[in-house]
């Protein structure tokens, strides 16, 4: 038996990278999980590896920057399954690499968007099905510290995905609905690429961590994910768990 057996979870941008690592961790603790993915394609296929492991699992193509997709993706949910315990916030698009005084409306607005604004949505769509025993996990990041450069537009839109996740934690929780988040550090493939190229960039943040490796989408960040949504963790809320070697202390 699984510690999330008979649960439902909504897992945004779980057609690749972090996201598809949640939800593989939480469809091997017996979860049903819709992957919410703009890629149609991808949503198919991690839908697939989730049935694999023996759990249920709706492929959503959504794009998580029109709130009528949103409330369309939960609704689809909870007619699939028959209700939605577990929220988990994870997909977001942004240019990064460039100075804040390069930095476009363009590129702000799509960090707000598919950030805070797409979070806000979800959480908005989904709190009347969560309520009682639900479970909501964001995505954070270390960067909101460090002040990473060349990250304005990212830092500024994971920094408020952080102030939306302490006041639902202090508003919901009197309707049963424990809400925290992670700050993960589990290269995709696009970074990955990046440290290839560049290995001098690895080898950097590797000599600031605690524990001197990269993450594993599925085996670090979704287990630790999988945890705040177990009963487990039905006492934690507001909090953010840094599942980043150490990294980064919040």
């Amino acid at each position: 038996m699984g510690s999330l057996d008979g649960k439902i979870a909504l897992v945004t941008g779980a057609g690749q990278s972090i996201g598809r690592g949640i939800a593989l961790a939480l469809a091997t603790e017996g979860a049903a999980v819709t992957i919410a993915e703009l890629d149609a394609g991808n949503a198919k296929k991690v839908a697939a590896e989730v049935e694999e492991r023996g759990a249920s699992a709706l492929a959503y193509p959504c794009d998580i920057r029109d709130n009528a997709q949103v409330a369309a993706c939960v609704a689809a949910t909870v007619k699939r399954f028959g209700g939605l315990n577990i929220l988990v916030n994870n997909a977001m698009a942004s240019v990064v690499g460039i100075p804040l005084e390069e930095t476009t409306d363009a590129a702000f607005a799509l960090s707000f968007a598919t950030g805070p604004a797409a979070t806000f949505a979800f959480m908005r769509a989904a709190f009347p099905h969560l309520q009682g025993d639900g479970r909501i996990v964001n995505l954070r990041s270390g960067s909101e510290l460090s002040g990473l450069p060349g990250y304005s537009a990212y830092v500024a839109a994971k920094a408020a995905v952080g102030g939306l996740t302490k006041v639902a934690a202090r508003e919901w929780g009197a309707h049963g609905i424990t809400v925290n988040a992670v700050a993960p550090f589990a290269p995709g493939p696009t970074t990955q690429a990046k440290f290839e190229e560049h290995p001098e960039m690895l080898d950097g943040i590797l000599r600031s961590l605690s524990i001197k490796r990269t993450g594993d989408a599925e085996q670090d960040i979704g287990r630790a994910v999988a945890f705040l949504v177990s009963p487990a963790a039905s006492y934690i809320t507001g909090c953010t768990l840094m599942v980043d070697g150490g990294g980064s202390f919040l």
